[in-house]
Formats: C-alpha cells, sequence, structure tokens
C-alpha cells in the first residue's frame, strides 16, 4: 500500500473562521461537509475535554465522506488526571465511544500534561493494557520525556511519537511506529502565528524524508487563529504533492535507466546475487 498523507487542521468548528474559510451563511450543520471538501482528515479536540455522546460520532461517521478519517484526542480525565494510572476502565468506555467511526477512526492522541515528568515504568504500564490493531500516539509536553530510552519503549509497542513544533520547546524529528504524526502549533506564537511558505517548504522536505518507508503520516495544524490552521495546511499539502511527484519521477528515471543497461547488453553477471541488510 502507498504512502498515504492525511493533512488536516485541529478541529474545525471555530466562529472566528466565518468569512475567512466557511462562507458567511452557511451554517454550521454544514460545516463539516465544507470542511471535509477540502481535506481529508481532521484532529478531534473536544474529545479531549468531555466524552462526545454515541450520537455525536454518528454524525460525524454518516455526513463525512467515505475516506474520511478522524483522529481523536483522548480525554484529559485520562492523561492529566489518572496521568495514565488505575485508567482501564476510562479508556475502554472512550475506545468503545471513538470505535463508533469505524473505518473512519484514525490514530488516538494521548497528550500528556506539561507537569508531568518522565517515568518510564508508567509508560510502559499504561502502553501494555492498550487495545491492539489501533494507533496510538503520545504528544509529551514536558523535555523529560524526549529521550532515546523513551523512543525505544514507544517503538517496542509500535506506539506512535507525536512530533510538535511550538515555541517553548524543541522536538526530535522521529516516527517510532509505521506512522508519523505531527502538530504545527506555531512556530513564533503558540496557536496564533502563521507558518510562511519558506517554513512550510522546509518542513515538506524533512517530512518527506522521514516518511520513507512508513504507511502514514498524519498532520494537523493547531494555530487556529485567524485561520491560519487552513492556509498553512492547504499550503503545506500541495508542497508534499509536488514531493511525491518528483519522487515517482525520479523512480521512473532509474527504472528506465536500468532498462537502458539491460537492453545494452550492461549488465554482465547474471548468476550474482544482492543480499539486503
Amino acid at each position: 500500500m502507498p504512502l498515504q498523507y492525511y493533512i488536516g487542521t485541529s478541529g474545525w468548528h471555530y466562529e472566528h473562521w466565518r468569512g475567512r474559510f466557511y462562507p458567511e451563511k452557511l451554517t454550521k450543520a454544514r460545516w463539516l461537509e465544507f470542511y471535509a471538501s477540502h481535506f481529508t482528515t481532521v484532529e478531534l479536540n473536544s474529545s479531549f475535554y468531555r466524552l462526545p455522546s454515541a450520537a455525536a460520532f454518528t454524525t460525524w461517521h454518516d455526513f463525512s465522506p467515505a475516506n474520511f478519517i478522524f483522529a481523536v484526542k483522548v480525554s484529559r480525565f485520562i492523561t492529566h488526571i489518572k496521568r495514565l494510572k488505575n485508567s482501564d476502565e476510562a479508556v475502554e468506555k472512550f475506545v468503545s465511544r471513538a470505535k463508533i467511526l469505524g473505518g473512519k477512526l484514525g490514530p488516538l492522541l494521548y497528550q500528556l500534561p506539561p507537569n508531568m515528568q518522565r517515568n518510564d515504568e508508567v509508560l510502559e504500564s499504561f502502553l501494555a493494557t492498550l487495545p491492539q490493531g489501533m494507533r496510538h500516539v503520545f504528544e509529551f509536553r514536558h523535555h523529560s520525556w524526549l529521550e532515546e530510552k523513551v523512543f525505544e519503549i514507544l517503538h517496542k509497542y509500535n506506539m506512535g511519537f507525536c512530533v510538535f513544533d511550538m515555541p517553548s520547546l524543541t522536538c526530535p524529528l522521529i516516527a517510532t511506529a509505521d506512522f508519523a504524526y505531527i502538530r504545527f502549533h506555531g512556530s513564533r506564537g503558540l496557536y496564533f502565528s502563521c507558518y510562511s511558505d519558506e517554513e512550510l517548504a522546509d518542513w515538506a522536505k524533512r517530512l518527506a524524508n522521514l516518511a520513507v518507508n512508513l504507511k502514514a503520516v498524519y498532520i494537523y495544524f493547531n494555530n487556529d487563529a485567524e485561520a491560519f490552521a487552513v492556509r498553512n495546511a492547504i499550503t503545506l499539502g500541495g508542497y508534499l504533492q509536488q514531493g511525491k511527484h518528483m519522487v515517482k519521477s525520479e523512480i521512473s528515471s532509474r527504472e528506465n535507466s536500468k532498462s537502458e543497461a539491460l537492453n545494452t547488453k550492461q549488465y554482465q553477471n547474471p548468476k550474482s546475487k544482492t543480499f539486503g541488510h
């Protein structure tokens, strides 16, 4: 299966996007439909503050395109109050509700609080209890977590590491699972700064390198002020699409070169073997 880029925004229900993204007279009931005509995914953030009803998940499922993906931010009750401890029942309840999205359910995002310092034992105990067959990803907001040993633990369970870009904390650009997950919070001002085209072009190159051998890359812009997130997501998507065309062209060129080499009998040793490593 070819690599898939899923690019969207963190949330879509912003009143200040009316006139900037949503048409002035479009009813809020049709905002998701309009949003989904521009993007293939959204990061659901309201679920962090309270568990959406079964009816809400059903509505989101029914009123979005067949190939649309919802990343879902896990309840702060699990990450901020329980702090990953004694949370089996809460996780089961949350996951069962999110599964109403069916095939449209993407990664579950666990954003840890900024005052929660590294504890490998707590992390690994929590990972071991998470349901299999789903994509789970962790965003660490305390610098103590950003260490190789933590990345190894995530990799062991094929759990995702959330790469984030924000002014107050530097984060490595890595993938610990068979997918990558990136959140853009604003490079100069948290949630309210707009990325320049030059910044996004550079990010596109870095993300394309990260994506090698991955199955999917999920990218969400959280700088919702003045609908910067919408503008930046569209721009980055365009750069990544250009990059994919360039890669296809390069592969085609290599295959043509190989074919020409064979046709001119430059292939001298048909009995030789090449072993992967």
